[in-house]
């Protein structure tokens, strides 16, 4: 048996959302279940939920003993759902700059770069759960004004300093708080 090269979270959610996305719901229903029947994953009452909540925040991660979830330079890999549900953002450009932070620093390590594109804005905005804006270059651009993103060429952006402490020490926000 030949055996496959792994591949990484994020690329399979694509797969598997590029998948269903042209399927009827009652027919992305079937795939999902036929699916998990195939790989023995329990559904409906077999389980309390498909995918158990993976909220990590600042205080547990560091708390969490290095594992094969770390990367070689021993930051905790978190998809970027989890980051999203931990960090809360109130607006899709906080939600870009999770996207830089993640793309970053807590991606798996054959997805880490310090550029952000339009087509992340997409992909992991699909992931993460959050609404798709209208114009995703368009956020790229108005986090730059906000001063968290800094332009790195033509179409692609990074997260400075400033953007860097909104994810890491800024968000999520305490109630009541609204940027």
């Amino acid at each position: 048996m030949v055996e496959q090269p792994k591949r990484s979270l994020g690329k399979a959610i694509d797969s598997i959302v590029d998948a269903l996305e042209t399927l009827d719901d009652d027919s992305k229903l079937i795939a999902v279940k036929a699916a998990c029947a195939h790989l023995n994953i329990p559904l409906g009452n077999e389980a309390q939920t498909v995918l158990p909540p993976r909220t990590v925040t600042p205080t547990q991660s560091e708390q969490i003993a290095p594992s094969s979830t770390q990367s070689p330079d021993n930051t905790q890999i978190i998809d970027i759902r989890s980051l999203k549900e931990s960090k809360n953002p109130n607006n899709a450009v906080e939600m870009a700059c999770i996207v830089a932070f993640y793309l970053g620093n807590t991606a798996p390590t054959e997805e880490r770069r310090n550029e952000i594109f339009t087509k992340d804005i997409d992909r992991y905005f699909k992931q993460g759960g959050f609404p798709l804006p209208k114009v995703p270059g368009q956020v790229l651009r108005d986090a730059k004004a906000a001063g968290y993103l800094d332009s790195a060429g033509r179409g692609s952006f990074k997260l400075n300093p400033v953007g860097y402490n909104l994810v890491a020490h800024t968000l999520p926000r305490a109630k009541g708080k609204k940027s």
